[in-house]
């Protein structure tokens, strides 16, 4: 059953004249001390409660100060409270031993619960784009399915971007950069966690989203026999070659075994090929600087020999 939200905060003067349904929706917004036994994560929430640094530092700072700025949940019909923003606060405040948080309890449906979700999670400095690309999906989800836009007559294509306009203008960022990130959740899992380690560039990402769910398989294949991961140029020719149908497992390989731009003037070498001609205690550091003046001290005798 749907759930109608309140969006009423009255101020102390307006309540002398209020109505008693107004002081009661403004009573619901008004700061409340919940047990954190009631409090449960969003259904769905794409953004990450990981125990790291940043989270010992929130930890830190709710042992000294206290949870300082409430969270905001809604009445979750089975029980309890869901969680619309402040995971990590609510993580951070159990693993310190607090039994009671400062929240803000609102009535809000699913589409509206999801959009103050996203729009309160988008703020925080640190990201990953798996997050980022989840959360605008799912905003863009929740503002097609509610029919904020009750003025637009154009095709369904022309509602999808609007849409996608208004969540760039909230983010403040480009349509553009939100629809490349929704591209995004067409990745595979195994393919998303490359993009959120760094192994994967954000714009070849998006070209090997158009790749098949098979496809995307055989190419974390091809990336491991090859020991490389695909360029902007490559992820663009593996996309050209899957929409066309002509692209296979050895045509993955074949692309992705191609020497790169980047790499054309890099020389490598096999650190157990070099080990033998150093000691044991030497570092890889240690080592470069050995042979560069090795190769200065070559030169040198190649210049006086040619000037004899």
């Amino acid at each position: 059953m749907p759930r109608k939200g309140g969006n009423i905060s009255l101020s102390s003067y307006d309540d002398i004249f209020s109505t008693e349904e107004s002081r009661t929706a403004a009573a619901k917004e008004q700061v409340q001390q919940i047990p954190i036994s009631e409090l449960h994560p969003f259904e769905g929430h794409p953004f990450r409660v990981v125990d790291d640094e940043a989270m010992t530092r929130t930890m830190e700072s709710i042992s000294q100060f206290g949870v300082i700025a409430p969270l905001l949940a809604r009445p979750d019909p089975d029980g309890g409270y869901e969680i619309i923003s402040g995971h990590r606060r609510c993580h951070a405040a159990e693993l310190v031993g607090m039994e009671t948080l400062p929240v803000i309890v609102r009535e809000m449906n699913d589409d509206e619960a999801i959009i103050a979700m996203v729009d309160s999670n988008l703020q925080r400095e640190s990201i990953l784009p798996s997050e980022r690309a989840w959360a605008y999906k799912m905003k863009l989800d929740a503002i097609k399915h509610q029919g904020s836009r009750s003025d637009l007559t154009s095709p369904q294509v022309a509602a999808k971007f609007r849409s996608d306009d208004l969540i760039a203008k909230d983010a403040g960022t480009s349509g553009d950069t939100v629809r490349r990130y929704i591209r995004l959740t067409s990745l595979t899992p195994e393919l998303m966690d490359m993009v959120d380690e760094k192994k994967i560039a954000f714009s070849p990402a998006v070209e090997l989203s158009y790749l098949s769910t098979k496809e995307q398989k055989q190419l974390l294949e091809a990336m491991d026999y090859s020991q490389s991961t695909p360029s902007l140029s490559q992820a663009q020719r593996l996309k050209k070659q899957s929409q066309e149908g002509n692209l296979s497992m050895d045509s993955m390989c074949e692309i992705l075994s191609e020497i790169k731009k980047d790499d054309v003037d890099r020389v490598t070498f096999k650190a157990n090929d070099l080990r033998k001609y150093f000691p044991k205690s030497y570092t890889p550091q240690q080592m470069e600087n050995t042979i560069i003046k090795l190769l200065e001290q070559w030169q040198k005798r190649r210049q006086r020999e040619q000037t004899r």
